[in-house]
Formats: C-alpha cells, structure tokens, sequence
C-alpha cells in the first residue's frame, strides 16, 4: 500500500511540476512549488512507513544577473547599430558619427525579428531571480523597450510619419548641429554621413506611397504644416539652415567647400523631391479626419501608444476621466489663489488676463528668455537641498531655429556623454510679445532644474548603471518626473509671485487638460475646435500656442498623456513612502532613489519605491 500511495503522490507532483513550467505566468508559482514540495514530503513518509525525516529543502532559483546584463548588453549594441544617430545625440564615446539610420522597410523588418527575440529572451528571465537591485531596473527598462515597441507596430507609423513633431527634419535638422566636427576624421564622417540624407529622404517617399496604399495617412492638417517647415528650410538664409552648420562650426576651406557643394548639389534637391512630393501627390490622398482611429486599427493603435508612452496600463476611457478629475482638482487650488491675490473668484476670468492683459505679456523675445534663465540660477541655488546626486553638465537656453519655432513646443535636449557639449533647452520664444509671463518659470523648471536636466543629466553621469538606463527612456518616467519637478520648485520656494504659481498651477492644468484633451480627439470624436476650446478655458497659455499643442496631439497620439500619468504615479509613490516611514521619510533620498537608474518603467519605480524599508 505504501508503494502504491507512493507512487499516486509521485505522480500528482509530476503534474504540477508541468503546471509550473508552462503556466509559471497564469498560476500562483510560489504555491504550486510549495505544494508540490509538501506531496514529495508526503510520498516519501509512505515510502518509508513513517515521517522521522524532515522534508527536503527547495533547491533555489538560479540567479538570472548573468543573462539581464548580457541581454541589455546586446539590446543597446543593436540599439545603436539599427540609431547611429542616437549615438551622437547622447554624446557616446568611441561611437562612429557616419551613418544614418536605415529607414527601409525591409531593415524594418530586421529590426523587429530581432526585438521579437530579446523579448522571446526577457520572457524567459523571472525578475524575481535578479540579485542585484541595479539589474532588477536593467531588466524592466529591456522588457518594455521590446514589449512596448511590439504592442505599437499596430500603428505603422513608419508609414505616414509626416509629422512637424517626430519627423526627419526636426530629428536631423538638430542632428546636423551636433554633428561632430574639426578633425580629419569628423569630417569624413560628417560627409558621409550627410551625403545619405537624399537617399534617406527617397526611401522616406516610398514608405509613404506604400502608407497610402494600404490606407495608413496622416492628417491633411499636419501635412500642410510640414510643408511649410520645408519651405522655411529651403529658404533659410546660409546662418539659420541647419544643414551648412558644420560649415559654420569648421572653418577648414577645403571642408567647407565640399560641404557646401553637397548642400547644393544633393540635400537641397531631396528636400525640394520631398517637399513636392508632400503637396502635389501625398496631400491630396491625406485623411480629413485628426483622429488616428481613421487609419487601419486606429483604436487598437491608440491604446497601445498611450502604453508605450505612459508604461502603464490605463485605458483610454481612464485616461479621459482622470484628466477631467484632476482639472477640478487644480480648478479648486487656483481658486484660491485667485481670490486672496487678485480678487476674482472666476479662474477662467483670470487665466484669460493672463493670457490677453499685455501688462502680464514679456516685451519681446530677450525679455522672455533672460525670465527663464534668472530662474534656473535660482534653481541652481537651492538644489543641492533637495538633491544628493547634482549634474556636473551646463545647461543652456536658446531659442529654436526660425524653420521650426512657429510650431514647436518647448524642447529639452541632453549633454553630451563625453562632456563636449551642454545641455540645451530650446524655448519657444516666437512672438514672444504675445506670450503670458504666467507660464515661463514653471517651464524653464521643466526643462531644466529641478527637471529634466537634473533628471536625464544624473543618469548619464552615473557609472555604475547599465547603460541602458542612459540611453533608453520613455515619457511615463522623463515628463512625468519633469511635471513633479514644476510643483517641487514651488516647496523649494523658487516662483517669483503668485503669478508665477498660479502659472504653475496652470501648466498642471495644462497637462490633466492634455488627458483630456488627447483621448478626446483619439477615442471621443473631438474636433479640432473643441480640444483647442477646452484649453483655453482651464490654461494661461497663448491662444497659438495652444493652437500648436493640439496639433501636435493630433499626429503624436498618446505621448501627451505621459507627463500628468507618470507624475501622478511620482507623487503618488512619494506619498506612500511618507506615510510608511513617517518622522524617517527623507525627502533628498527619495529623489535619489528615484533618479538613480536612469529611465526605468513608471510602473517598476511605483513599486520599487512602494518597497523600500
């Protein structure tokens, strides 16, 4: 009888052992183990006719820091072999500056075989194996790279990227600027790597017709507007074309002669063959409508973009919702602010002089740019308070280039890994007599300190990182985490007036607008009209501005909605710390501990936070 008990209980254990290697996923593995461990136990007293031996130990899991690191290892030398240009946009060391990216269809397909495999890898991989707390962050920047890249092919945006946000001539019209120069290697490589644009540019013409083919279009509107951008390159006098800056930055005759010569001869000619081709032959084809719901799986597209954006799981429908809560949140702070300062107990009465009153407008551009920089000097002054990790890169302040500033957001770019350059903050300073003084220091906190400057500067100032954590990021973490840097200034008691705040309270508003604001256009049939309506109603910014924003949304869909989810995730995380460590809370070593592995997912920063002793 003791053989056949034996024997039944073997194999019961047998069968969850299967259960556990093809379902470790679905089921609840710590106590399938256990259970399984406890049959074994059991079937070894029948064995034995009595239990004078204790059970047998579970052997543990085999750590998986190994394989994290070899995988984010290979991620980042594919990520660069597939981006040569991100190499030079992050400054790498030791990284060649000749190539551009392959933007054919056929490596497309390259690309995504190997993503489908690092994914098919960090599947395999159980987190809960990873010693090292560094490679456990390893592990969730790799896993959502490849994960959320693959959730959004859905989308093809490869095929209708004529986007006055995303598209080649604002990557590459900033590109050309950093590109390396004032050696004779710099300038074989910023030869050829800038002799391929024409063909780049080709290639872009055919994925767009294959993109009309198969019904995949961008908006007429947002056309229309990247053919204007063509037409300010190409008619860029030679100080403001981005394309001869290495001629300007590189006083060598012979190179800037032969620089110049490929400017005329093939560069001007692709971008004229592109920008013809966008009004004689693309717009015509364009979709009306402004929702991406009107391209091929445009639903299943949005919610997987508001994923990749975001790294969290929210529906669109929540997404609308919590914009709309958190505008009668803020409603109710500005409110207050409004009543006890300047006596009016109508916010939207308010924010409209802000926006209208010219005693509340900068005079002209200088005037806008030198309010931003007197606020990042006082930044500078008071973070070392709130901060134990300080960026050893500058920053600097400029305004864009003409060709782009008519539509451009406020833009961040980072220093150069090897120290060669600064940080940059591109402000949008166009009629700058037209815009509020309201918004501009929250902005340049934004951009710069206690935002992302101090943010993605510290990631890549950090060694003992992988550098993964460097190079690889996602909104959810960058703008959510920039939208806390706003409210943070304010407890470091750095806005000038209560103009300043209210400013700041409005930029909050800003972004729970854009939740509202985006979703609304993508998944609610929202005009144009409607979502730039609503802005101005909850926001102090310039009515062209905000005109500029939704258009963006509206060929950028998802990505807005980042910066108010994550920084509610931010805080929210923040809170729960407060609360679990009480008198112990230590607020300079919590934006440490946040900061210190670069871009992680916001969804693995809540609960690496929500864990710590």
């Amino acid at each position: 009888m003791a053989r056949l008990w034996g024997l039944l209980f073997t194999v019961v254990a047998d069968f969850l052992t299967l259960a556990i290697d093809r379902g470790r996923h679905a089921y609840n593995f710590p106590m399938l183990r256990c259970l399984r461990v406890a049959l074994f136990a059991v079937s070894s007293c029948f064995v034995a006719a009595a239990c004078s031996q204790p059970p047998p130990t579970p052997v543990a899991a085999e750590p998986s820091d190994g394989r994290v690191k070899a995988l984010a290892d290979a991620y980042v030398a594919g990520f660069f072999e597939r981006y040569p240009d991100q190499a030079t946009y992050y400054g790498v060391p030791n990284r060649p500056h000749d190539r551009l990216p392959d933007n054919s269809l056929e490596a497309l397909k390259v690309w995504e075989a190997r993503e489908d495999a690092w994914l098919a890898q960090a599947k395999a991989i159980d987190p809960a194996t990873i010693q090292d707390a560094s490679l456990r962050a390893t592990y969730a920047i790799v896993r959502e790279a490849v994960e959320g890249a693959s959730n959004v092919r859905v989308c093809h945006n490869e095929l209708w990227n004529v986007s006055q946000m995303t598209g080649w001539q604002v990557a590459f019209g900033y590109l050309v600027t950093i590109q390396p120069v004032g050696s004779v290697e710099a300038r074989r490589e910023a030869l050829a790597r800038w002799d391929a644009l024409s063909s780049y540019l080709d290639t872009e013409i055919v994925n767009l017709r294959e993109g009309l083919a198969r019904k995949f279009t961008a908006p007429k509107l947002n056309v229309r507007i990247v053919i204007g951008q063509m037409d300010g390159l190409l008619k860029s006098a030679a100080a403001d074309q981005p394309f001869l800056s290495p001629t300007l930055r590189d006083k060598e005759p012979a190179f800037a002669k032969e620089f110049a010569a490929l400017f005329t001869d093939k560069i001007e000619p692709a971008i004229r063959r592109y920008r013809d081709f966008l009004e004689k032959e693309y717009l015509p084809a364009a979709r009306e409508a402004i929702a991406v719901s009107a391209n091929p799986d445009g639903a299943a597209c949005y919610a997987a973009s508001v994923r990749l954006f975001s790294t969290l799981p929210v529906a669109p429908e929540r997404v609308h919702e919590i914009g709309l809560r958190e505008i009668d949140s803020l409603t109710v702070e500005m409110l207050t602010i409004s009543k006890s300062s300047y006596g009016i107990d109508d916010v939207g009465v308010l924010l409209k002089q802000f926006r209208d009153d010219r005693r509340y407008m900068f005079r002209d551009r200088q005037e806008l740019i030198a309010y931003s920089q007197a606020a990042l000097a006082r930044a500078k002054t008071r973070v070392p308070d709130y901060f134990g990790n300080l960026p050893k890169a500058a920053v600097n302040i400029e305004p864009y280039p003409k060709f782009r500033e008519k539509n451009a957001s406020n833009e961040y770019n980072p220093p150069a890994e090897d120290g060669s350059r600064p940080g940059l903050f591109y402000i949008n300073a166009y009629q700058a007599e037209k815009k509020s003084k309201a918004p501009a220091e929250s902005t340049a906190f934004h951009e710069t300190i206690p935002g992302h400057h101090l943010q993605i500067a510290v990631a890549m100032e950090r060694p003992n990182i992988h550098p993964i954590g460097r190079y690889i990021i996602n909104s959810g973490f960058t703008e959510g985490w920039a939208l806390y840097a706003e409210r943070l200034a304010d407890e470091m008691k750095l806005y000038t007036s209560d103009l300043d705040r209210l400013g700041m309270l409005s930029s909050q508003a800003f972004r729970a607008a854009r939740l509202v604001v985006d979703s609304g256009i993508h998944s609610k049939g929202w005009t144009r009209q409607q979502a730039i309506d609503y802005m101005l109603a909850h926001t102090a910014e310039a009515a062209d501005d905000i005109a500029a924003e939704v258009d963006r949304y509206i060929i950028y869909p998802g990505q807005a909605t980042s910066y108010m989810l994550g920084n509610l995730e931010i805080r929210a995380a923040r809170e729960a710390s407060q609360t679990a460590l009480g008198a112990r809370f230590d607020l300079k070593a919590f934006h440490d501990r946040v900061l210190e592995d670069g871009s992680v997912p916001v969804s693995f920063l809540s609960a690496k936070i929500r864990a710590l002793p």
